[in-house]
């Protein structure tokens, strides 16, 4: 009772193909020296001195004999402005002005301060400080008033804190959202002016 069993083996031919690259990178910056296709430019030299309308080739020339690169300033023109300049330099200087900008922004952020409807006086001082600080330090706040259990039967009490709080804030914020209730709370959106 020897079964004898033969397997059969195929073999597929595969083959792996690259993806087709769609064009060539991208360059960041603007086009310098031999990138530049054009067969007439408006020339600025290195001291800022406009010389008008010149070939291409000349002006390659001229920038490789004062040590420097000739780059396309302003592509849209007719015909597009070239200048001569140190290309390193002004790459360093475009990043300098880049960090500079991204130092000097600031995120605006939206703090969140949670009251109850039946908030106690000095909680509410408290509260309204904080509330300040944020302002002050540009920050957008969320109030936010919670309600619980026969709480929801007084949503008028909610509404009344909520308008004390835009009156308190009236000269420093602005109401970006009016009060609204949702589900359970009621929140209300203020802006620093």
């Amino acid at each position: 009772m020897a079964a004898c069993l033969q397997y059969e083996t195929t073999e597929e031919n595969t083959t792996i193909r690259r993806p087709f690259k769609t064009d060539a990178p991208t360059k960041d910056g603007p086009r310098s020296n031999r990138e530049i296709r054009i067969p007439k430019v408006q020339l600025i030299n290195e001291e800022g001195t406009n010389l008008g309308v010149i070939a291409t080739e000349d002006a390659l020339k001229m920038a490789e004999d004062a040590g420097l690169d000739l780059v396309e300033i302003s592509p849209n023109a007719e015909p597009p402005v070239c200048k001569i300049l140190d290309l390193g330099k002004l790459k360093f200087a475009n990043q300098k002005k880049a960090a500079e900008a991204r130092r000097k922004q600031k995120i605006v952020e939206v703090k969140e301060i949670k009251m109850r409807p039946n908030i106690d006086t000095h909680d509410y001082e408290v509260k309204m400080k904080a509330m300040n600080r944020f302002f002050d330090d540009g920050d957008k706040v969320k109030v936010t008033l919670k309600f619980r259990g026969r709480e929801m039967a007084h949503q008028e009490l909610g509404m009344k804190l909520l308008m004390q709080v835009k009156e308190d804030t009236v000269e420093i914020a602005k109401v970006e959202a009016e009060p609204r209730l949702e589900g359970r709370q009621m929140m209300m959106v203020l802006a620093p002016k």
